[in-house]
């Protein structure tokens, strides 16, 4: 069973990506655990607990810029996909989230099905 790892502050979004991984026709992502992070201490705190095969990412913290962890985990000798979820769409944001190590990035707001394609396709 894969584990994903969601790092977002906001409550009504981890509610909703919870629903649409447990409503996935994809069976690889409706049957991956979902460990969810509320800031980067907290997703710091679950990666020291056990390793993930994906991180969902958002860029806007309380605590600081997702995309310092995705450099940090870049240097890791067993790095997970890392995927950049936000709202900030411009290309040189789109930049800076590839360089920072980011495997991918879905735009804010996302339809259902992107948020499971790409799951599907970095955990396959």
């Amino acid at each position: 069973m894969s584990r994903v790892l969601l790092v977002e502050d906001e409550e009504l979004n981890r509610v909703l990506v919870r629903a649409i991984v447990a409503r996935a026709a994809e069976p690889a992502v409706r049957d991956a655990q979902l460990v969810e992070a509320g800031s980067l201490a907290a997703a710091r705190d679950s990666l020291a607990a056990g390793p993930v095969d994906l991180i969902l990412l958002d860029v806007n913290l309380p605590d600081g810029n997702g995309l310092d962890l995705a450099a940090e985990l870049a240097e890791a000798p067993t790095r997970p996909t890392v995927i950049a979820l936000t709202a900030s769409v411009l290309p040189h944001e789109r930049a800076a989230a590839m360089a920072a190590g980011c495997d991918a990035f879905l735009d804010k707001p996302y339809a259902a099905a992107d948020l499971v394609t790409i799951i599907a396709t970095h955990l396959t």
